[in-house]
């Protein structure tokens, strides 16, 4: 019994620690967050940091990797994936919850942990590729495949992906005036995501119709038949 309350202090102690430079980070960034800070605000010591992430370098990559989940996890993408066997109804559930994401009132630290990251990338960056940004990337791919009739690693799929996610992840990061006082029209979040999807799907269709007519013919497989004596 004392070695699971053991377990759950240690697992508690962990998040709190992760969520406490997750805030900071964002708040201030990798460069300008000391692992002092980061252990006055989680009321917390070094060695605790050492312990859970091997040092300051291993929180941030902890903490990239969780930023990243918070715009939306790998669970999530499965499940949403699972809602439907229409690759076109995978894809507009995706889109929707991701613009659902970006109306919050007040977004996750984890949107600017990401962007800081984009925008400045450090040393963790393969990490976060690896541990985060490759497995969702597949699952998507596959989906964006199966709509434009294309394998999931043809050139024009990786393409149609980044502009299909791009507009949401935009989105995320958007300041809060943008609906507010410049396009008013983005507060109708469920419009929004329609008009979104009906843009993505279009495009999809007419970026797979152009890759399959610029594709040259397949050689035949079929044997030739000999010639009669």
């Amino acid at each position: 019994m004392a070695t699971r309350t053991q377990r759950t202090d240690g697992n508690t102690t962990r998040l709190h620690i992760l969520e406490t430079a997750g805030r900071l980070f964002a708040a201030q960034g990798f460069a300008e967050s000391t692992s002092k800070e980061i252990c006055t605000r989680a009321g917390t010591n070094m060695a605790a940091i050492n312990y859970h992430f091997g040092g300051r370098d291993g929180l941030y990559e902890a903490v990239l990797v969780e930023a990243h989940k918070q715009l939306v996890s790998l669970d999530e993408l499965m499940a949403l994936s699972l809602e439907s066997t229409d690759p076109r109804l995978k894809l507009r559930a995706f889109l929707t919850h991701m613009l659902e994401m970006s109306a919050q009132p007040k977004a996750p630290w984890g949107f600017r942990v990401v962007l800081r990251e984009a925008l400045s990338p450090s040393p963790a960056m393969p990490a976060l590729i690896q541990r985060a940004v490759l497995p969702k990337a597949r699952l998507m791919r596959g989906i964006v495949g199966e709509i434009m009739g294309l394998p999931d690693d043809h050139p024009s799929v990786q393409r149609s992906l980044l502009l299909t996610v791009l507009p949401c992840l935009v989105m995320t990061v958007a300041p809060k005036d943008l609906s507010s006082k410049v396009l008013p029209a983005l507060k109708d979040t469920q419009a929004l995501a329609e008009e979104v999807v009906r843009y993505v799907l279009a495009g999809l269709d007419a970026v797979a119709k152009e890759a399959k007519a610029t594709e040259p013919p397949q050689a035949s497989t079929t044997p030739k038949a000999g010639k009669r004596r």
